[in-house]
């Protein structure tokens, strides 16, 4: 029993996670075209402290969009410092063909897509400083 423990911890140990507001969530990193492009669609859910983490070469204004993305999501914009940037809160599932984008309100680098209610939950604020643990 000991030794499951050990292993469990050990494997928990090394997923990526951020840290944001004191709060930490377990991501999955979406660092390639293919894994950006695809991000959370077609999921019916997500834990409570997970989320996802875009990861780009460089700064630049970033539209997400939620085609296909079953679950609602606050998205959050950060910069190449990791201070918040902008949020697009409680964004909602589209199933139609032309789905709205929501846009960063200046350049940003990192996107980190939670649940919805999570910005709320919070409290962030513009400058929020996000805390990385990706290697």
């Amino acid at each position: 029993m000991t030794i499951a423990v050990f292993i469990c911890s050990s494997c928990i140990a090394n997923e990526p996670y951020v840290v944001l507001k004191g709060q930490r969530f377990t991501v999955e990193l979406a660092e390639t075209r293919d894994k950006q492009a695809l991000g959370l669609m077609f999921r019916d859910s997500m834990a409570d402290d997970h989320g996802m983490l875009f990861l780009f070469p460089v700064e630049a204004t970033r539209r997400f969009w939620m085609r296909n993305t079953r679950i609602p999501l606050d998205i959050f914009y950060f910069d190449a410092e990791l201070r918040l940037v902008s949020v697009a809160v409680d964004v909602q599932p589209c199933r139609t063909p032309q789905c709205p984008s929501y846009p960063s309100e200046g350049p940003a680098q990192y996107v980190l897509e939670l649940n919805a209610g999570k910005a709320a939950e919070l409290s962030v604020r513009r400058g929020d400083v996000l805390e990385l643990h990706i290697d």
